[in-house]
């Protein structure tokens, strides 16, 4: 074979990293070129400028109405690193300033509020529990993924109202008859029990409110069907107290609504009539006794709606001194939340309800607790979501009790995901009461 027959060999490449290649080269790339560097400029300034707030005392603050999101535990397996995303978010420093900014910026060039207040799995917010509740268990607010649903709907004059009111009713996360069902065996498992047991439900804000919703919004004629429904059976065939009637004589005594404008709660004149409702639904007639009169100091908190979407809010109200025998003022001051079981007791007398009596309920209470304890003898209160880290020590709590009374907001019984509607609580709660009957 001659030389000229030999199989010709194509040069290769030298193995140099290509940034080292003559700029001319087709395969060239620079090692740090202007969009590199300006991204790994950005990365720098993310990750450092955290560190250097924290070392110089800046702290994350609290911009959803919940708890900071904890470090998870290591030992919750893949739930370790699905709960990184959440507690990385929650702990950026200047997270709630960024948020405002970008409001601030949509409406001053666009004219309209920052589109982050669109659904995509939304699980925080005010506590409807709570709540601290972030997400269906043990929260208990409502979760699940609500795209397209606004998290907090912008009304007339102001208002606003609580996206999830319209969400849990449009989506829920069980079936209204599934969740009908638990409630009643709850209610089966304390009479069998020797007990007595009162379901309250406050409405939504949407449903006491309406004139202030907008002309149209996301869920709007879906919601209204799903609550027209929820009534009906709510109260038919769970047998919940229908707070509505004293809310709106309430209402119609103050001359305004009695929900705050900004926020999703009630104000005080609606949280005594969940105190009235269920000391009438306990001893009929005992409130004709009660006499009540507003403080002279108003007192102001922020509003829970408006930090949703990157701006704040102040709710402006007064409290007020109820004495159950007309005269002797035996409202209390009590620190909340209720996370374990919080017993507060009054002496027996006119305009008192007698007898142990435990609610389990959610941030509806809170405004109320001042009047549970002046109105009644003996009573415990613990917030339902306190049953997914607390379980044990809530139901036990249940044993000594002659009335357990639960309050959950329409919405969270309407979505179906509280704590409290979970089957395998309810069988439980029905065991330990079984094994202690009050006879």
């Amino acid at each position: 074979m001659s030389v000229d027959d030999r199989p010709r060999r194509h040069p290769t490449l030298p193995a140099v990293h290509e940034a080292w290649l003559p700029r001319e080269h087709a395969l060239h790339r620079p090692r740090h070129g202007g969009r590199q560097l300006v991204a790994l400029v950005c990365a720098l300034i993310f990750f450092v400028t955290p560190g250097l707030c924290w070392a110089l005392g800046a702290r994350p603050t609290e911009i959803e109405n919940r708890p900071i999101a904890a470090f998870p535990s290591p030992s919750a397996g893949w739930g370790f690193f699905t709960g990184l995303a959440q507690w990385a978010t929650d702990h950026l420093v200047f997270r709630g300033a960024a948020v405002q900014a970008e409001d601030g910026l949509s409406r001053s060039v666009f004219g309209e509020p920052a589109p982050f207040d669109r659904g995509g799995n939304q699980q925080g917010g005010p506590l409807a529990g709570t709540p601290g509740e972030n997400g269906p268990s043990p929260s208990d607010a409502t979760g699940g993924d609500h795209a397209g649903f606004p998290t907090v709907i912008q009304g007339k004059d102001g208002w606003l109202y609580f996206g999830q009111d319209v969400a849990s009713k449009c989506q829920p996360a069980r079936p209204l008859d599934a969740t009908i069902q638990t409630l009643q065996r709850l209610r089966r498992a304390v009479e069998d029990s020797g007990r007595k047991f009162v379901l309250l439900v406050p409405p939504d804000k949407t449903t006491m409110v309406p004139q202030y919703l907008p002309d149209s919004y996301a869920g709007k004629e879906c919601a209204q069907r799903a609550s027209a429904e929820f009534w009906r059976r709510i109260t038919t065939e769970a047998g919940a107290v229908d707070l509505r009637p004293m809310l709106q004589e309430a209402a119609a005594r103050v001359g305004r609504p009695v929900y705050y404008p900004q926020d999703t709660h009630w104000t005080d004149e609606g949280a005594m009539m969940l105190a009235a409702d269920l000391a009438e639904h306990l001893q009929p007639g005992v409130t004709r006794t009660w006499a009540t009169h507003q403080q002279p100091q108003e007192y102001a908190a922020p509003s829970d709606l408006p930090k949703l979407i990157g701006r704040s809010g102040t709710n402006h109200a007064h409290v007020y001194a109820l004495a159950p025998d007309g005269q002797q003022d035996r409202t209390q001051q009590l620190t909340f939340p209720f996370d374990h079981p919080t017993e507060t007791t009054t002496a027996p007398g006119t305009g008192v309800v007698g007898g142990k009596v435990e609610l389990l309920h959610d941030s509806f209470t809170y405004p109320a607790a001042r009047y549970l304890a002046a109105g009644f003898a003996d009573v415990t209160m613990v917030t339902y979501g306190s049953l997914g880290k607390y379980q044990a020590e809530v139901v036990n709590s249940l044993i000594d009790k002659q009335v357990i009374a639960v309050e959950v907001v329409e919405r969270n019984v309407a979505g179906g995901d509280a704590a409290l509607l979970d089957p395998g609580v309810v069988t439980q709660i029905a065991q330990v009461l079984a094994q202690h009957p009050m006879r």
